[in-house]
């Protein structure tokens, strides 16, 4: 299949190229569609309790979408804005759409005591198409903001998911101006020429269009969250750049062994171009853990991640093969190192683990663990508006009305469904849980009691009141829902399928990494060694994000728990890029202990020769991930700390220093395996081609051995 590939790029690279800049425009113009589409529904978990009740009362007592206003700043009883608010209010009620308006000053609950603010809720029809609903939100949003007072802010309901829709947008393109320059100089250095450092930006472009395009695909069957768009720009960008980076080492490399351009396309598809397969194969199937989980928000971040990868994958197969066929003639080839040996740094560094390999796996591995010790504290939760930044609308609102007004002031209720068959008596306990539950009756007898959280939405209080109802309604006919209830249930899913999804996850790669190497322990030393420099990321993660370590550094604050989105989306893309570094530095080993049959000495050679393009294309990733962690949303931030640390963890500490230690302790059964699979690994598994043509070579070593 490669060597179709490396056919079909050299013998038609423009048509290749024409059709990839097709693809590209049709990215950046129908895919950019999707901006449209986002949802912030995250916490729905289809088959859940809390989602069945949902959508009971959806049918049962259909209710319109509701935004919330707030005018503060001044004395909110002085007679000109008390005027001026009513008149207000008046107009938004003749707004086609818009169901119902209270008066903030006669309705209890929407003055402050302090008298220096009040709220402004407004009820939208139900039944709404999406074109009407828009014109509403923005004529009465638009008439609220009229309002002549210091501090005015309209949100809440989907018009926070507009709001942070348009944030994404802009921060996706705010980290592109930051991250592409900052790479193309990067690249520059790692090159010394703008022509061979373009061609990378060239592949991560058409990744950012792959992003686009495969979300706007996806966005048609299933919901695409406001995450999606910063999360899969993300790994669009920084892994084009890395598959590029490769193939354009070994292309320079193979170009310095023969004149003929195409033939050295060839030899770097062949080899280098195996690695990238199955790097995006890795990467993928990393991500495939995420189907596991019912919830649609995961499902669809996996699939639209995974679809990204690919998309790079063959982008680096063949439009990068394309273009140095038409080009590579003008790329110089690699200088040869001076004395004759390359990476002499990597390989000092590896003959030092090597010789002390004892040291660096005592010091090494209990740093890590330290690391990660926060994850056992680890919370999530669904987050509020201090999740944004302090410059948008959400935020100021949410700021507003926590200065003025009593904690869980607009705080989504705990809902609780009793259907008929339900005796009055626990009706009446769940009742007396608080003092502040209000009932309502529904067709047929439902009962519907509200109860208002003490704190958030989603705090601690929330989740230990939706635990109390049901514990309280024993086998009764009852069902929980709203926020809280929906987190609680969340939790469980989490929880329950988790031990599925990694299983599902660590035999995928346990699969992919024998078929590479031909080994079953250096699968199970890759991924024991990966799962402590992620264990040290997700800890620091929470260090700052929960606790509120150095949040401020990076314009957050401790939010008491990490955003329900970051862990596992932390856990499977950072996987999947730690087994992308992996399979780097594996390539080389296995080519040099084919060559030479010295199995020390092949664990040197291939840290030297992969060891700089590990460190540059981890370097570019991490810069890639911190430019899009300039925007303050505080669950990309948790994101882009976590994949930031984990690849530079992993690059730096546990690919330079415990991958060669933990060789070296292994020695010769590193490439073990029983017979049996050896020989289903010599029948079907793939393997590196060395390419190496022009250097001294000696009987390979079957694999496995």
């Amino acid at each position: 299949m490669l060597s179709a590939l490396a056919r079909a790029a050299t013998r038609r690279p423009l048509t290749v190229m024409l059709l990839w800049g097709l693809f590209l425009l049709l990215g950046f113009g129908l895919g950019t569609g999707v901006f449209a589409r986002l949802s912030d529904n995250v916490p729905e978990v289809p088959g859940t309790e809390s989602e069945s009740a949902a959508r009971y009362l959806d049918r049962a007592d259909p209710a319109g979408e509701s935004i919330t206003g707030v005018v503060a700043g001044t004395a909110v009883s002085d007679p000109d804005l008390r005027a001026e608010v009513e008149r207000a209010v008046a107009d938004v009620r003749e707004v086609a759409g818009v169901a119902a308006v209270p008066d903030p000053y006669t309705t209890p609950g929407l003055t402050a005591e302090d008298g220096r603010a009040l709220i402004v809720p407004v009820t939208l029809e139900s039944g709404l198409d999406d074109d009407a609903e828009e014109r509403t939100l923005d004529a009465a949003a638009d008439r609220i903001r009229e309002i002549d007072a210091p501090d005015v802010h309209v949100s809440g309901g989907p018009l926070l998911g507009l709001q942070i829709a348009e944030r994404a947008q802009e921060d996706v393109k705010n980290a592109e101006l930051i991250s592409l320059p900052v790479v193309l100089v990067l690249l520059l250095v790692v090159f010394g020429g703008l022509r061979t450092a373009l061609l990378p930006l060239i592949v991560a472009v058409s990744g950012i269009a792959g992003a686009f395009l495969a979300l706007f695909a996806f966005s048609g069957v299933t919901d695409i969250s406001v995450y999606a768009i910063q999360l899969t720009t993300m790994l669009g960008l920084g892994l084009a750049v890395d598959y590029a980076l490769l193939m354009l080492v070994r292309f320079r490399e193979e170009r310095r062994r023969t004149e003929d351009v195409v033939e050295a396309v060839h030899r770097t598809v062949a080899a280098a171009g195996r690695t990238v397969l199955f790097s995006g194969l890795t990467v993928a199937v990393s991500l495939t853990g995420l189907l596991v989980f019912p919830s649609v928000f995961l499902r669809s971040m996996g699939l639209a991640v995974a679809a990204v990868v690919v998309i790079d994958m063959l982008a680096a197969l063949t439009l990068l093969p394309a273009m140095l066929a038409r080009f590579g003639g003008r790329i110089p080839p690699a200088k040869t190192p001076e004395g004759g040996e390359e990476g002499r740094f990597f390989a000092r560094v590896a003959r030092f683990a090597d010789r002390r390999k004892a040291a660096v796996l005592a010091v090494v591995v209990p740093a890590l663990l330290v690391l990660a010790v926060p994850v056992a504290g680890m919370s999530i939760a669904v987050g509020d508006a201090r999740q944004l930044p302090a410059d948008t609308e959400a935020r100021q609102l949410h700021d507003t009305v926590g200065g003025h007004f009593p904690p869980g002031t607009g705080a989504s209720p705990v809902t609780v469904v009793v259907r008929p068959g339900t005796d009055a008596a626990t009706a009446d306990r769940i009742r007396a849980l608080s003092p502040d539950a209000g009932t309502r009756e529904l067709p047929g007898g439902v009962q519907v009691i509200e109860i208002p959280p003490p704190g958030a939405s989603d705090g601690a209080e929330a989740t230990a009141l939706v635990e109390r109802v049901r514990e309280t309604r024993g086998d009764a006919p009852v069902e929980v829902t709203g926020t809280a209830a929906r987190l609680v249930d969340f939790r469980e899913m989490l929880a329950e399928r988790g031990p599925w999804a990694a299983l599902t996850v660590l035999a995928g790669i346990f699969l992919l990494l024998f078929a590479f190497t031909g080994s079953v322990l250096l699968p199970l030393r890759t991924i024991a060694t990966t799962l402590l420099s992620l264990g040290a990321a997700l800890g620091v993660v929470v260090w700052v994000f929960q606790d509120g370590h150095l949040a401020g550094l990076l314009g957050a604050e401790g939010l008491g728990a990490l955003s329900l989105t970051a862990p596992p989306l932390i856990v499977a893309v950072a996987f999947g890029l730690a087994m992308d570094y992996e399979l780097f530095i594996l390539a080389r080993m296995r080519e040099a202990r084919q060559r030479t049959g010295d199995d020390r000495e092949a664990v040197v050679t291939g840290l030297r020769r992969s060891g700089r393009v590990v460190t540059c294309a981890a370097l570019l990733l991490a810069v890639v991930f911190a430019a899009f962690m300039t925007g303050g949303f505080s669950p990309i931030l948790q994101i882009g700390l976590g994949l930031t640390l984990a690849v530079l963890i992993d690059a730096t500490v546990v690919r330079m220093l415990l991958v060669p230690a933990t060789m070296a302790l292994l020695g010769r059964r590193a490439w073990w395996a029983p017979a049996p699979l050896r020989r289903v690994h010599d029948r079907f598994g793939l393997r590196e081609e060395s390419g190496e043509s022009g250097e001294e070579s000696r009987p390979r070593v079957p694999a496995g051995v």
